[in-house]
């Protein structure tokens, strides 16, 4: 009994250091869009997302499917570095919804000169190719 109750404890433990792992490799995700952003480079911000045509980013004009059209989207509504001002994110959750998925929900706050934008957001992030990748965005 005395080994069994040593074994649960430390998968427990490794239970929760992959889980802290992948939040913290979620939080560097996040940190790099907000580089990339407000260093005014879309291409780089978009590497977080997953490059497929299955990609789905909602917004206040609806759905946009795929990669393409999402990194087209961006571009087209923040041309430049002063339509993108400075971005930044307030986390209020990360959970793990199965081995393979996350749910982010948060805020995200755009500083700029031509007026601030504010609004929150929902991500689904999956496990891809031993990275996490944005499959969904939710953004209003």
């Amino acid at each position: 009994m005395k080994n069994c109750l040593v074994v649960i404890f430390v998968t427990l433990i490794n239970v929760c250091h992959a889980q802290s792992r992948d939040e913290q490799e979620i939080r560097e995700l996040l940190s790099e869009q907000t580089l990339a952003w407000n260093d005014g480079n879309i291409d780089r911000f978009m590497k977080t997302y997953w490059q497929s045509d299955s990609l789905m980013f909602i917004g206040k004009n609806g759905i946009t499917y795929g990669w393409a059209n999402t990194r087209d989207n961006y571009k087209k509504n923040y041309p430049d570095r002063n339509a993108m001002g400075k971005l930044s994110f307030n986390i209020v959750m990360i959970r793990r919804l199965s081995p393979d998925y996350f749910q982010v929900i948060g805020k995200w706050n755009l500083q700029r000169q031509v007026g601030d934008l504010s609004g929150h957001f929902t991500l689904l992030l999956k496990m891809i190719s031993g990275k996490w990748l944005i499959v969904s965005d939710h953004s209003s």
